[in-house]
């Protein structure tokens, strides 16, 4: 059960994502291009593909290597969104009527060097949500006005755990050890799923018919298939999951690391704007993490937004609170019977953490009503979810 920091207001109900349309993002450039170098900055807006999808799409239409693009961030397959491309030794003439399904160019631009993950500001978002509450603009602009004021909780919710909502179960597994239980969390549950030849191949896996199970599982499940081709084969539960993906298998852990901080949130959750003793406190002007000794000297900071408490995504090379602060998370690692060491992952698998805000300011914040729809707007920093801040509005557990 989702805490909400805005729990004594009413929320507005309503569902969202009917079409695209209904979930608009617009990336916030962290600079624009000057004009002259060696990389087209590519403004482009998509609707039906992953950032991925897009990188292969241009790729093989510009005849240049996948791996050469770059990209600020990545946006939802199911929405409109619209991101900035770099792409190496191009012009803005080489694209002049490129036609890409599902893609329109927008502005191409030159300049000196590529786009790297994270280089971009936040994300400006429009939601539109069907079927609300009465009263539904004078509901979210309370709830805004508390988000605005306390901040947004920083958390990675639901989206975050993967289709059947257990990416994070499947990570913990994995850093315990316990191999099996990753094969049986990665195969999953059929209750989670609606397509008819994956329930049963999922069935067949629990009633260890493991050709069935192989045989029935869709084509796009081919990690999952090549894992029961191994176990069926004799090999272990250990090089089976090993096996797999590195990228997946990281994941699977980062899903775990995120489902940890979630967990802090929910327990700070009355005293997200809280300096407390042994705080790590953020610096949201450049991300600058520092130890607080004085609390009290540092909370005027806090109540203007100058500094927020962090909380770690935990990993072997992760500093922890002090104090207080730091008790809650040492407790939490206690809980799950880990030392940050356990993070130190052979194989490429080592996660080495970092500290995240509990919270984030949210700008430009906006609700009005279209016809029988609430349409809401706002701005986030980059690395938080817009997903968070609809939880708080529509007040429910199954936002996606």
């Amino acid at each position: 059960m989702t805490e909400f920091l805005t729990s004594q207001l009413l929320g507005t109900g309503g569902i969202i994502r009917q079409q695209p349309e209904d979930f608009q993002v617009d990336e916030i450039p962290l600079y624009e291009p000057c004009g002259e170098g060696d990389h087209l900055y590519l403004r482009v807006e998509k609707c039906g593909l992953t950032t991925y999808d897009l990188l292969r799409e241009l790729a093989n239409a510009l005849n240049c290597k996948e791996r050469d693009l770059g990209y600020a961030g990545l946006k939802d397959a199911q929405a409109i969104t619209r991101q900035t491309v770099s792409v190496p030794l191009r012009t803005p003439d080489d694209v002049k009527g490129l036609q890409i399904p599902g893609v329109t160019i927008l502005s191409a631009t030159l300049h000196r060097n590529n786009l790297r993950p994270g280089h971009l500001a936040g994300n400006r978002f429009r939601i539109r949500i069907h079927q609300p509450e009465p009263e539904a603009v004078q509901r979210t602009e309370a709830i805004l006005g508390v988000l605005e004021k306390a901040g947004v909780p920083n958390r990675f919710g639901e989206q975050r755990y993967g289709a059947q909502g257990n990416s994070h179960r499947i990570g913990r597994a994995i850093l315990r050890a316990d191999y099996s239980i990753a094969i049986d969390e990665i195969i999953g549950d059929p209750s989670e799923i609606t397509h008819p030849g994956w329930q049963q191949a999922i069935e067949a896996y629990h009633s260890g018919d493991l050709q069935t199970a192989i045989e029935q599982l869709p084509r796009h499940c081919r990690p999952e298939r090549h894992l029961l081709e191994m176990i069926r084969d004799g090999k272990s539960a250990r090089k089976a999951v090993r096996a797999m993906p590195r990228k997946l298998l990281r994941l699977y852990l980062s899903a775990y690391q995120s489902s940890l901080f979630d967990r802090l949130i929910d327990m700070r959750m009355d005293t997200l704007h809280q300096i407390w003793p042994g705080d790590l406190a953020y610096k949201h002007i450049n991300g600058a993490c520092f130890l607080v000794t004085d609390p009290a000297a540092e909370q005027p900071r806090a109540n203007t937004f100058e500094i927020s408490p962090t909380a770690p995504l935990f990993g072997y090379k992760t500093k922890l609170a002090e104090d207080q602060a730091g008790q809650l998370e040492q407790n939490l690692l206690d809980q799950e019977d880990l030392t940050l060491e356990s993070f130190h992952l052979s194989g490429g698998l080592a996660m080495s953490g970092e500290r995240r805000p509990l919270r984030v300011p949210i700008h430009a914040a906006e609700s009005t009503m279209d016809g029988d729809d609430l349409l809401v707007s706002f701005s986030l920093p980059k690395g938080s979810f817009a997903t968070t801040v609809l939880a708080e509005v529509m007040k429910t557990n199954d936002i996606d």
